[in-house]
C-alpha cells in the first residue's frame, strides 16, 4: 500500500537505506537530493519492449555498490521518457517507471529514472518528488531509517 496523504513530515538523513518491495530489493543505499527532480537508480541491461501493446522496460539492478552480486531482473512498465541533466551539465534520455519505494518506514511512489551510475557514489538517487510526500531531509545526519544487518552492510562495500 502507498501511502498518499502522511499526516506529519519524517527527518530524513542525506543519506539512506531504501527498499523497492515490488522489485524484490531489500536495501539499496541512497543519497536524498532535494536538489534533484525525479528519483533515479543504476540499472544494467535496459531493453525496452512491448507487452499487450504497451512499452515495458527490462532491466537488471545491483544492489551492492561496486559489486554486481545478487542481480534482480525486473520487467516493469514505462511511465515516460524524459531528459534528464546530470549535476555536471550532461543531457541524458532516460527511461522512467513509477514504483513504490520505502524509505524510514513510509512506502511512496517515485519517479524513478533508469541510468548507469558507474561513477556515482549511491546505487540511487531519492529525488524531490518522492521526498515531498512525507520527508524533510536534515543534511547533517545520516541513516536516520536505521541501518541493515551488519551481513548487507558488508556486501554493500563490495569485493
Amino acid at each position: 500500500m502507498v501511502d498518499t496523504h502522511l499526516s506529519s513530515p519524517v527527518a530524513a538523513g542525506w543519506r539512506e537505506w531504501v527498499g523497492l518491495p515490488a522489485w524484490g530489493v531489500g536495501s539499496v543505499k541512497a543519497k536524498l537530493d532535494t536538489g534533484a527532480r525525479s528519483s533515479a537508480l543504476h540499472t544494467f541491461d535496459t531493453e525496452e519492449f512491448e507487452r499487450d501493446g504497451a512499452a515495458w522496460v527490462r532491466f537488471a539492478v545491483h544492489p551492492w555498490q561496486r559489486s554486481d552480486d545478487d542481480a534482480v531482473t525486473v520487467e516493469w512498465p514505462v511511465h515516460d521518457r524524459r531528459v534528464v541533466r546530470s549535476s555536471t551539465g550532461h543531457a541524458q534520455e532516460r527511461i522512467v517507471v513509477l514504483a513504490p519505494i520505502e524509505l524510514l518506514g513510509r512506502t511512496v511512489t517515485a519517479e524513478i529514472t533508469l541510468t548507469r551510475r558507474d561513477e556515482m557514489g549511491f546505487r540511487m538517487l531519492v529525488g524531490r518528488e518522492a521526498l515531498r510526500q512525507g520527508f524533510l531531509v536534515d543534511a547533517a545526519r545520516s541513516y536516520l531509517g536505521g541501518r541493515p544487518p551488519r551481513r548487507v552492510r558488508r556486501k554493500n562495500r563490495g569485493r
